[in-house]
């Protein structure tokens, strides 16, 4: 790790954007390699409002009705320590957060 850090820009989804007062992009400084995991871990640093909304407290899995995409690729069944792709760890593509819907 060489310690530079990088500012990721995330899109979430309404539910909760309204939660946590934002727009619907928000940016997180985090060190490399830039994974879902440190993601989510600077997002809910800074917005502690939001801890256990995306991933479970104890487990830290993936809430089930939440998406991850990088890219135009579904990283929701991926490990969240796996690198993101260049272009969302340089800011040029956002790591979105889906909310899915179900229906029945």
């Amino acid at each position: 790790m060489s310690g530079a850090m990088r500012t990721v820009r995330v899109i979430l989804p309404y539910h909760l954007r309204t939660l946590a007062q934002v727009g619907a992009e928000v940016e997180v400084e985090i060190g490399e390699p830039v994974t879902v995991r440190r993601v989510l871990d600077s997002l809910e640093g800074r917005y502690p409002m939001l801890r256990g909304t995306i991933r479970d407290h104890v487990t830290q899995e993936r809430r089930p009705f939440l998406r991850f995409f990088a890219c135009e690729q579904d990283l929701s069944h991926d490990t969240t320590d796996a690198p993101l792709p260049d272009a969302v760890a340089t800011g040029e593509e956002p790591l979105l957060i889906i909310g899915a819907i179900a229906g029945g």
